[in-house]
């Protein structure tokens, strides 16, 4: 079964992607590949990707026929979506098995959500 593993980042954690010390930007971003070689050495790798940050998002409203566009995200809120990895693995428990080896951060967040089968 597939699920996401959505993982919420602080202000704080989209700083340091950019941080112009370069220790503090190569320890953020090396402690990524690792953990992704490590979904695909375990054959659960079903893809994923960091995203730019909430204030590069736009959002689309609909209200009836009315398509409402914004700048931002959808919420404003102190952790925002930086990322997610989709995991094909058998249960929740080994889903939330590979959330726990995320790599971490104060604040950081992950939530496991089993996915839906494709349409069509």
């Amino acid at each position: 079964m597939n699920y996401s593993i959505l993982i919420y980042e602080t202000a704080a954690d989209f700083a340091v992607r950019n941080d112009p010390d370069p220790e503090r930007r190569e320890a953020y971003w090396s402690a990524w590949p690792p953990y992704a070689q490590a979904l695909r050495e375990a054959g659960v790798f079903a893809g994923g990707a960091g995203l730019e940050p909430p204030d590069t998002a736009t959002t689309l409203r609909f209200r009836g026929d009315e398509q409402l566009v914004q700048d931002g995200p959808f919420a404003d809120t102190k952790e925002q979506l930086g990322g997610f990895f989709i995991v094909d693995v058998p249960d929740l428990d080994a889903a939330l098995a590979w959330a726990a080896r995320v790599p971490r951060s104060p604040g950081r967040v992950c939530e496991v959500r089993p996915n839906l089968k494709p349409m069509g």
